[in-house]
Parts: structure tokens; C-alpha cells; sequence
């Protein structure tokens, strides 16, 4: 028997995401509640050999860098999916958050309030 995956819902606009508790130019109209994204994310045997050598250098650890930014990114984009599954157009107080599991386990966690905006009438055009 074949899995079936629903289809996933639109992306929310990354502008329609924000840390304030309102969105500039819309008035929220419907609150649907708490949204979260979950990552969990060990690291790699090479990539901490990789790091630890790089900080014999000092300065940014580019391998923890770039795994920290790609592992919020998604748990970002997991937290948008759940708010335009719930048939939300923004999320307000956007926050993130991260706990070591284990050793070299942690989880880091995007959530917001996921809410239907409409925009004001009176509110000038967005400049590009």
C-alpha cells in the first residue's frame, strides 16, 4: 500500500513574520493560537573535528555557524507551514529557542502566534 503525504499548504511571505505583536499597515482579525517548529540536530563526528580545528584559529566557527543558521531556518519553516495549514496569512511575536538534549544534541524551537491580517486601507503601499 503507498504512503500518501498531504499536500503542503503555501508558504507564509517572510515579511508577514515578525517579533512585534502587530504587524505595521494590517489589522489582525482572527488569533488561531500557538505555532511551533521543532528541529532536533546532533553534530557530526567531522564537522566537530572540523570546528575544533578551526578553533585553534579563533574567530567564528564557521561549521557551527552555518549548521546553527541552517538548523533555525528550518525549524523556521516548519513553524510557517503549521500557521498556513491553520489558514494563517502572518505570525506575530516570532521567537526562537534552543536546549541541549544530550551532548552534541540540541533542539531548537521557532514559534509564534500564528493570526489572520488584513491589510488597512489608509496604509500606504510597501516600498520595495
Amino acid at each position: 500500500m503507498a504512503t500518501i503525504f498531504p499536500s503542503t499548504p503555501p508558504m507564509l511571505a517572510h515579511h508577514m513574520v515578525t517579533t512585534a505583536f502587530e504587524l505595521d499597515g494590517y489589522r489582525i482579525v482572527r488569533n488561531l493560537g500557538v505555532v511551533r517548529g521543532i528541529v532536533v540536530r546532533s553534530r557530526s563526528i567531522f564537522g566537530t573535528l572540523g570546528a575544533s580545528l578551526q578553533t585553534l584559529v579563533g574567530g567564528n566557527i564557521t561549521l557551527f555557524s552555518k549548521l546553527c543558521e541552517q538548523t533555525r531556518g528550518h525549524a523556521f519553516d516548519l513553524m510557517l507551514e503549521r500557521a498556513a495549514a491553520l489558514g494563517a496569512n502572518a505570525v506575530i511575536g516570532m521567537r526562537y529557542d534552543a536546549t541541549e538534549i544530550m551532548n552534541g544534541v540540541t533542539e531548537v524551537l521557532a514559534y509564534g502566534t500564528a493570526v489572520v491580517v488584513e491589510k488597512l486601507k489608509d496604509w500606504p503601499e510597501r516600498i520595495a
